[in-house]
Formats: C-alpha cells, structure tokens, sequence
C-alpha cells in the first residue's frame, strides 16, 4: 500500500492515522503546534456512536480510560437514560488517540505548517513553512476549522459565526448540584449544561445568544459578571456554578461550515472539522471525526474510488448533523430526519463489513 501524508494531528488527524493504518496504508501525521494542538480547556462528550467509531479503531478502551462516564440526560425536568457516553477534556482525548498513534509506529512530527500542496497524476507534494517538501500517494485534510488544505480546495470558504458565544469552565462547591454522571441541560438565560465528576468537580458551558467575541481574544474578568446577570434571574444553580468557578471564564465563539463545495482533489480530501464544522448545540463534532475516520479507512481497504466512496457515504450525515446543530444554536426545532439510519451507519462503521463501490 502506498504513503498516506496527514496534515493535522488533533482528534480527526490521529483517528484517521489509526484507520489507514489498519486498512494496511502507511500514514505519517504533520501537526503545526508544538504539542498535541488541542485546547486543554475545553470539554466535550462523547456520543454512542463515537465510542462505536473507536471501537473499529480498536482505540475503545484507551480512551475508557479518560474522562468519566455519563449515563442519565436532564432536561426540563425529564430524563434520557445515555449508552456510553464520555466527557472529557478534549485534550484528553487527543492525547490519548495520539499515544495510540504513536504506540503502533505511526510518525508524529510536530511544529510542521503546511504551506501548500500540489497534485498529479501519480501523488501529491506536500510543502511546509521550513522549506521542507514531502511526498505521498495521498494527502488528508484533518487541520480543523481554519484548515490550510481546505482553502487550498476551496478559496475564500471560510467559517461562519453561528450566533453563539460559549463560556465554559470548573467549579468545586460545598454540595455537587446533581449525581456523578447526569448531565444536566437548563434553558434560560442562557443554553447552559453542567456536569459532575466522580471526584465532585463541575464541568460546565453556557451558550449565549450576541455578538461574536474579538478574534484573538483572552479571557476577560467581565465576562465573568456578564453571564451571571444572564443566569441570576433563572433561579436555577447555574448562576452559583458560575460563581464557584476557579480560575478565570474560558470563552470562544460557535463557529460552523455550512457548505463545503469540495472535499477533495485527485489525491487530496477533507475530513472532520476541515470539512463539515458543525456548531456545538449537538455535542456531535469529535464523534463525527472518529466516523470519519472509520469510513474512509474502509474506503481505502474496499473500494478503487476511496474518495469518492468516503465523500457519498458522508456528506449526507454531517452536513445534517451542522444543519441541525444550527437550528438548535438559533432556538428552533430540527427539521426534517436523519438521511442515514442507525442500522446503516453501523454497517458503514463495521470493519468486518465491506463498503459498496459506486
């Protein structure tokens, strides 16, 4: 099998060194920041079908190791029992998929910025902020929301402001506000979500309808007050959890890709936040990387049109699931119903299952 050149080392990039790796490709993964390039502040979940993904990553357990388990969603005061849910720091995440990257022989070089990248006929050339050119058979796209290869594909496309700002943050107080492992989704003032550790910390977010923060931003003192008047007149324990919170208020803003005309070349392709960014209103965004991943690794072992394959088999999925994560961000109902069913998407996940050619 031939070289497989992975720009961006975050949670899309090393689930996709995993999949072509085991599809019996030879992946090496270039990663512009220094370290393991995710934002340690943040926290996500991890949805069923994501642990589905990592299971076929073989990468399952690793990951069960980090985080904590969530297993009941409160909202209005009504009750959703959860399978193999997960939050976790995003961090974590990333630092445990690329410890696996790197456990099965898989290169990692870091401090690596992609500048440009040419296709021909018979591979793509890849060149980066140090002068230095390489080459492979093809090239992925897995470099996140501001992806150096998708505006290489796609000039000028760029993220949109989904209308949200999202505050997050820690609190430790005398009494948790709920059980370990509920997670808990009040509507008010603001969209806020809370949830407790084993160990009694507080992870929590608030999504906030306004204007967009200045770019670049650090973390600001008012903002502090800013959301609490938000949240004070709910009468809720949202505003105390704020309150309780150590350190300073961690902020960035709800960003998305509605369209994404291509997602690939001859030998280059986009996958995760590169190519379908969703808003986080559906909690969806790393277990859509990690299918990615699954997918186009079968793609690869099953079909002589892995592109191709790949993009007809995910574009419906994803650019649903940003659709609806934007209706949620703006208050409104989802429309319409999901264009894959939970039966075909564990078919297309299932590694013992071969993906049809088109």
């Amino acid at each position: 099998m031939g070289r497989i050149l992975i720009i961006g080392g975050g949670v899309a990039g090393a689930a996709a060194a995993l999949a072509v790796r085991k599809a019996g490709w030879d992946p090496v993964v270039y990663e512009r920041h220094p370290d393991n390039a995710e934002d340690l502040g943040a926290f996500l979940t991890l949805a069923a079908n994501g642990h589905a993904a990592l299971d076929q990553l073989d990468a399952a357990e690793a990951v069960g190791r980090a985080g904590f388990a969530l297993h009941t969603l409160e909202f209005a005061g009504r009750t959703k029992a959860l399978e193999r849910t997960r939050c976790l720091r995003r961090g974590e995440l990333c630092r445990v998929l690329q410890g696996e990257v790197v456990r099965r022989g898989i290169p990692v070089h870091h401090g690596r910025r992609l500048i440009d990248a040419t296709e021909d006929s018979s591979g793509v050339t890849a060149r980066f902020a140090d002068g230095e050119t390489v080459r492979g058979d093809l090239l992925l796209g897995a470099d996140g929301l501001h992806s150096t290869v998708r505006e290489l594909l796609n000039p000028g496309v760029a993220p949109r402001y989904a209308g949200q700002r999202v505050f997050y943050g820690y609190s430790r107080l005398p009494e948790p506000p709920a059980e370990p492992g509920r997670i808990v989704m009040v509507r008010g003032g603001a969209a806020f979500g809370y949830a407790v550790s084993p160990g009694g910390e507080v992870y929590w977010f608030a999504r906030v309808t306004s204007d967009p923060l200045p770019e670049a931003t650090v973390p600001d003192p008012a903002w502090r007050e800013q959301l609490l008047a938000l949240l004070r007149p709910d009468g809720t324990e949202c505003a105390g959890i704020v309150e309780a919170t150590q350190g300073p208020l961690l902020a960035t803003n709800a960003r998305d890709l509605a369209d994404v005309p291509r997602w690939r070349g001859e030998r280059i392709l986009l996958l995760g936040d590169a190519a379908h960014a969703a808003s986080p209103a559906t909690g969806q965004g790393a277990s859509m990387a990690l299918e990615d991943a699954v997918v186009l690794g079968k793609a690869l072992r099953d079909t002589g049109f892995p592109l191709e394959t790949y993009e007809r088999l995910r574009r419906p999925r994803v650019e649903y699931n940003t659709a609806a994560s934007a209706r949620m961000s703006a208050g409104l109902p989802v429309a319409g119903t999901p264009p894959v069913d939970e039966e075909e998407l564990a078919r297309q996940l299932d590694w013992a299952t071969a993906l049809a050619s088109p």
